[in-house]
């Protein structure tokens, strides 16, 4: 696959780049470039590699999921400002 110059106009112009006309020979070449090094990596052969995360093995760190009520909402209530009930009383933001 092969970018011509209008394709990288097309490109700086989606990524809102702004690219001056001397420049855009040399981000074909890179672009180029960047296609044919990954033109090559679709030779290789995968076929029984398992997909993976990261390259040294690792096991997730997890724990026990307990749901806890905490038991301290008249605490967290008595620091506001203003409450009613068992709710919090925040200013009127929507007309």
């Amino acid at each position: 696959m092969s970018v011509d110059a209008a394709t990288v106009r097309r490109i700086a112009h989606l990524s809102r780049i702004a690219v001056a006309d001397g420049e855009v020979e040399h981000l074909r070449g890179e672009i180029n470039a960047i296609l044919a090094f990954v033109e090559q990596l679709a030779e290789v052969n995968v076929d029984g590699v398992e997909p993976m995360t990261s390259v040294t093995p690792m096991v997730m760190k997890k724990r026990v999921d307990q749901v806890t009520d905490g038991g301290i909402a008249d605490d967290i209530l008595r620091n506001a400002p203003l409450t009613e009930g068992p709710y919090f009383v925040v200013p009127k933001v929507v007309e």
